[in-house]
């Protein structure tokens, strides 16, 4: 009579997701992980990195490009979330946040990230419930649905939270 093996499930018991809010001026940066057993989301980092304006636009993309890549490095995720443009009115704002997304869309490429686009109803869904809430609204959510331990004073960072929450609740483990 034998004893059957002891098996033992190796597979990673946590996913690491960077969510970003793009922009060139504010970038809105989030590092959420699931653990797969508790499905509990815990904010690992959250910052709202800043460009200077006196700077040319060419440095202060290299700079949005350095910071991803060192986040990347630091907290290595397994995904990249990152927010869909929706603009009505300021075309060139719009192109250069657009400008923003490639740099920080080929970081993730570089580093063998997958992508998750969410456009800005599909946040406000995801997180609320209604995909006409307001920012007041996504604020509460995100503080019932992740353990947030500092106080986040930036709308940008705050964003990406909820970006990061998305996209945890759209992936299936």
């Amino acid at each position: 009579m034998g004893t059957k093996p002891t098996t033992y499930d190796l597979r990673p018991t946590t996913y690491r997701v960077l969510a970003i809010d793009p922009g060139f001026e504010r970038l809105g940066i989030a590092v959420i992980e699931r653990d797969k057993k508790t499905r509990k989301e815990v904010l690992l980092h959250s910052e709202c990195f800043k460009t200077k304006s006196s700077l040319p636009f060419p440095e202060r993309l290299s700079l949005l490009g350095n910071r991803v890549r060192e986040i990347i490095k630091k907290f290595k995720p397994e995904a990249l979330a990152v927010e869909t443009l929706f603009f009505t009115t300021n075309q060139k704002t719009a192109m250069r946040v657009s400008e923003a997304r490639g740099v920080i869309i080929y970081e993730a490429a570089r580093n063998g990230l997958p992508v998750h686009e969410y456009t800005p109803l599909q946040i406000k869904t995801a997180v609320t419930g209604y995909g006409k809430a307001t920012k007041e609204q996504i604020n509460s959510m995100v503080g019932k649905l992740i353990v947030v331990s500092k106080k986040i004073s930036s709308d940008d960072e705050m964003d990406a939270i909820a970006c990061g929450i998305t996209c945890l609740a759209h992936l299936k483990f």
